[in-house]
C-alpha cells in the first residue's frame, strides 16, 4: 500500500481512537492483561466495545499518543496483506520516534497475523489484538502462540455493566423502595433492548437488525463463502424464536430445507465461532452421551431474541433463562442442563462434580410452583446437593412456606450479586 495514503489512514483511525468519551469500566480484569508479558487477544461479537476495551486498557497504561499505536483492520481501505503490520510499526517510529504498545483491532482480517504478533512477543514487545471470530482466532493461536498468549472474552453488557452506564447505583445494602423500583424498570428495558453499548447509548434498539445483519454476512457468508444465505438465515431467526429451548439436526434439516447433515454442523459450527449463539450440553458423565443428547440454544443478546426472533412476547420465560445463562458465562461456569422425569434449566460443574443446580421462571405462582420446584429437586437429588436456587421476575404465591434448602431471588437481584 501506498505509504502516503496508509499514513493517512493510520492518523485517520487514531483521531476517531483517542476521540472515545462517555466509556464505563467494564467487569474484566483488566490489570491482569496489562502485567502479563503474554499476547493479549480479546475476542467477542462485533459492537459489544472491544476496541473501546483497548481504549480503557491504553488509559490505564497512561500511555500518551506516542506511546500506543491504534490500528483497525475492519477498514475497507485496506487490502488483506501481512505486511502492513510491519509497515504501521515502522510508521509510527517514524512518526513518533519511539516504539509503540501495538493496538490492533478486528486482526483476523489479515491472513498470517499470527507469526507476526509472535515476533513481536519474542522481541519483548507488548501486544493487544482483537478478533470477531472464535475459529480464525483458535487456529491461529494454535499454530505460532501456543501458551504466548492470555484471552479475554468480552460480551455485550452484563446487567451490572447497564446499570453502571445508566448511572444507577447498585448497592444492594441500601435499597429503598425508590432504588428499587428504579432498579427493577432499568431491568425490563435490559431484558427488552439487550446490552449492545452503542444501542444502549443510542437508546436505539433498531441498530441491533444492522448488527445482525452486519454479523451474519460478514462472519459468517463472507468469511465462508457460503450460497445458501436463506436457508443459513433461516436456522438463525429458528433459534432466535425456540432460544433456551432443545433443537434436534432433522428440525434444522426440515426448517432450512438443507438436506446434507454435515452442512447443518458446519452452519452451527459457524454461527458459534461467530459468537451469535452458544449451545448446551445436557450433563451426563459420559462425553459420548452429551454429544448423542440434543442441545439447548442461547444467543449472545436478548435484544436480538426481540428484534429478530418471532413470537418472543410469549416467550418471557426462555428469554429470562437466557440472560440467566449469559451470566454464568460470564462468571467462567462450566454450564449444562439436566433432564430426567423433569428438568432444571442449569447445573454447574467444578472439578469433577456437579455443586449447584439453578431453575429460572418468568412468573412464579401456585400453577408453576410444584413443576420448578420439582425438576430442582430432582437435580439436587441426582447430584446429592444440599440447596439449590430458584430464579424468578415475578413471583405470585399464597401460603407458600419456603423450603429451607431451595432459595428463591429475583433474576435482577442475582445478576446484581456477584
Amino acid at each position: 500500500m501506498n505509504k502516503e495514503r496508509l499514513t493517512e489512514i493510520l492518523l485517520d483511525q487514531k483521531e476517531v481512537f483517542s476521540a472515545k468519551t462517555g466509556l464505563i469500566e467494564r467487569d474484566i480484569p483488566l490489570e491482569d492483561a496489562i502485567k502479563t508479558s503474554l499476547v493479549v487477544i480479546i475476542t467477542g461479537v462485533r459492537r459489544c466495545g472491544k476496541s473501546s476495551l483497548l481504549f480503557l486498557i491504553k488509559e490505564k497504561m497512561n500511555l500518551d499518543e506516542a506511546g500506543y499505536c491504534y490500528f483497525n483492520f475492519d477498514d475497507e481501505r485496506i487490502i488483506n496483506d501481512v505486511s502492513l503490520l510491519e509497515n504501521i510499526d515502522n510508521l509510527h517510529k517514524e512518526i513518533y520516534g519511539t516504539e509503540p504498545v501495538l493496538f490492533f483491532d478486528e486482526i483476523q482480517n489479515i491472513t498470517g497475523w499470527e507469526k507476526f504478533v509472535n515476533r513481536m512477543y519474542e522481541q519483548g514487545r507488548k501486544v493487544f489484538v482483537t478478533g470477531s471470530n472464535a475459529s480464525i482466532l483458535s487456529s491461529e493461536i494454535a499454530t505460532s502462540l501456543t501458551g504466548r498468549n492470555k484471552v479475554l472474552e468480552l460480551m455485550p453488557f452484563s446487567f451490572n455493566e447497564y446499570l453502571r452506564f445508566k448511572n444507577i447505583s447498585t448497592d444492594l445494602t441500601r435499597l429503598s423502595t425508590g432504588k428499587r423500583l428504579q432498579i427493577t424498570g432499568a431491568f425490563d428495558k435490559f431484558m427488552a433492548e439487550g446490552g449492545f453499548p452503542l444501542a444502549v447509548k443510542e437508546n436505539d434498539p433498531e441498530l441491533l437488525t444492522g448488527y445482525f445483519q452486519d454479523i451474519f454476512y460478514r462472519d459468517i457468508i463472507a468469511r465462508y463463502r457460503l450460497g445458501r444465505v436463506d436457508e443459513i438465515k433461516q436456522i438463525g431467526i429458528y433459534f432466535l424464536s425456540d432460544i433456551a429451548k432443545k433443537f434436534s439436526y432433522s428440525t434444522l434439516q426440515k426448517i432450512s430445507a438443507v438436506k446434507s447433515l454435515s452442512s447443518i454442523k458446519s452452519y452451527l459450527t459457524y454461527y458459534a465461532d461467530s459468537f451469535l449463539f452458544y449451545y448446551l450440553n445436557k450433563f451426563d458423565f459420559s462425553v459420548k452421551k452429551q454429544i448423542l443428547n440434543p442441545r439447548k440454544v442461547f444467543a449472545i443478546d436478548q435484544g436480538f431474541i426481540h428484534k429478530i426472533g418471532f413470537n418472543f412476547s410469549a416467550n418471557k420465560g426462555r428469554v429470562l433463562e437466557n440472560i440467566a445463562f449469559l451470566e454464568l458465562k460470564r462468571r467462567k461456569k462450566e454450564v449444562y442442563y439436566f433432564a430426567g422425569k423433569g428438568e432444571c434449566d442449569f447445573v454447574i460443574k467444578q472439578g469433577t462434580r456437579i455443586t449447584q443446580a439453578i431453575q429460572v421462571t418468568f412468573l412464579l405462582n401456585n400453577d408453576t410452583l410444584e413443576r420448578e420446584v420439582n425438576g430442582l429437586l430432582e437435580a439436587m437429588k441426582e447430584y446429592n446437593l444440599s440447596n439449590g436456587l430458584l430464579l424468578y421476575y415475578d413471583m405470585d404465591i399464597k401460603n407458600y412456606h419456603t423450603r429451607e434448602n431451595i432459595q428463591l431471588i429475583p433474576v435482577w437481584k442475582w445478576l446484581l450479586s456477584a
